[in-house]
């Protein structure tokens, strides 16, 4: 009998997954208020939660109030610095390309994220801004923490705004 994979209950997994539920509970808190549900929690190199933040575009009127974005601000006045080198970034979906620019210029040490965008995605699926020519910093990633949970979370809250859309 082989041995079995590796386990995603192996003790740095059961880590992420704990704050990558900490930011499910906060996209839950933004598809309710009307907003693409993606949360996102900064976890300095101690493992002290430093920032959490949901998109905010709608209520803020803000295209740039995505949950990276303002986690990543929030971080840094925290930390009293831009470089967040020693942090991990945990964020419910693959960030988009602005996501993606400020995570670079941040210097973060580590991004975990849920699951893939196939339409922005810009750590691996559509682009792969870390590990292209034009970054300056190498970025290491996780994917696919929680990846189920995720999903089903951004389906069921995109079906639901489906649902309830006037026709015509």
């Amino acid at each position: 009998m082989p041995p079995p994979p590796p386990a995603i209950n192996h003790p740095p997994y059961l880590i992420h997954r704990q704050w990558m539920s900490k930011a499910l509970t906060l996209a839950q808190a933004a598809g309710e208020a009307g907003e693409v549900p993606v949360g996102a929690v900064v976890v300095d190199g101690t493992g002290n939660l430093v920032a959490a933040a949901e998109n905010r575009k709608e209520r803020d009127l803000d295209p740039t109030a995505h949950a990276e974005i303002l986690a990543l601000r929030a971080a840094g006045q925290a930390l009293q610095t831009w470089h967040l080198n020693d942090c991990t970034l945990y964020v419910t979906l693959e960030p988009c390309p602005m996501c993606s620019g400020a995570i670079i210029q941040a210097r973060l040490g580590l991004l975990v994220y849920g699951v893939d965008d196939p339409k922005t995605g810009t750590i691996r699926t559509v682009a792969n801004i870390p590990d292209s020519a034009a970054s300056n910093h190498r970025l290491k990633v996780i994917s696919g923490i929680c990846e189920a949970a995720c999903r089903q979370q951004l389906q069921a809250w995109f079906s639901q705004r489906r649902q309830h859309r006037p026709s015509g």
